[in-house]
């Protein structure tokens, strides 16, 4: 009985290494089939390269949005407007960052067109590969990115890029113009936000020393004072002025 069991256990140690190679040998099998699938998918076949490339697209839709676009200066400073009202969640996220979709769709609108008009439109139609629809689709958005570009922040980031003098623009890489354009962005932002803010911050001050006369100094004035500040912004029509100032702000 021992001498059995001392046979099974190697036979058993041997039954398991082989269906472990034995599973391994039939998953490289699968992963080679996976990849000749996959070379077989792409050789000759534009339509699975325009998939995978949409795809590929969509996915980077998001960061395109934030970095080439106007969006980053638009949902700051509509973000900074409910924060000079006190309003913490009113208007929501969700309606903050769909009415920032809508301006900047207003004020991308030409670009838009001229990258249709002169990349898209010809690659569709077989005029023109990929490489050259990419070059002739940054066009446009350079120069919209260079009319809202400062100097100054051109100036650093082509000096980090290697790229000389900001003066010529041909020669400066899209990784510093996209670079100094997000910081511009960011500093027209604020200089519109700090504008904003005043007012509000003017009508705070008021009802805090108003308050602090009266002898009600365990009344916090934000209470008071924001009735007081939607009423000035609602008489004053605000979300029109702001969303016109940020268009203005555009150029356009």
């Amino acid at each position: 009985m021992t001498a059995l069991k001392r046979v099974k256990k190697p036979a058993v140690t041997l039954a398991l290494f082989c269906g472990f190679a034995g599973g391994l040998s039939a998953a490289g099998g699968a992963a080679a089939t996976g990849a000749e699938t996959a070379e077989s998918l792409l050789q000759g076949n534009a339509q699975a390269v325009r998939i995978i490339l949409l795809l590929t697209a969509i996915t980077l839709i998001p960061t395109l949005l934030i970095m080439l676009t106007g969006f980053t200066r638009i949902v700051i400073v509509l973000s900074i407007v409910r924060n000079a009202i006190g309003l913490s969640n009113m208007p929501p996220n969700t309606v903050i960052i769909g009415l920032s979709l809508f301006i900047t769709y207003f004020v991308m609108s030409p670009v838009a067109g001229s990258i249709n008009d002169a990349a898209y439109q010809p690659y569709i139609r077989g005029e023109i590969q990929l490489e050259e629809m990419s070059e002739r689709a940054m066009e446009p958005l350079r120069d919209f990115m260079f009319r809202q570009t400062y100097h100054t922040d051109l100036e650093f980031f082509a000096g980090l890029a290697g790229a000389g003098s900001a003066d010529e623009l041909e020669e400066i890489p899209n990784r510093a113009v996209i670079a100094a354009f997000m910081t511009s962005e960011l500093k027209h932002a604020f200089a519109i936000g700090f504008f904003i803010y005043v007012p509000f911050i003017v009508i705070d001050m008021i009802v805090a020393s108003t308050l602090m006369s009266m002898g009600m100094m365990m009344l916090p004035p934000a209470m008071i004072s924001m009735p007081f500040k939607i009423l000035l912004f609602v008489l004053v029509d605000g979300w029109q002025l702001t969303i016109g100032t940020l268009i203005s702000s555009f150029g356009v």
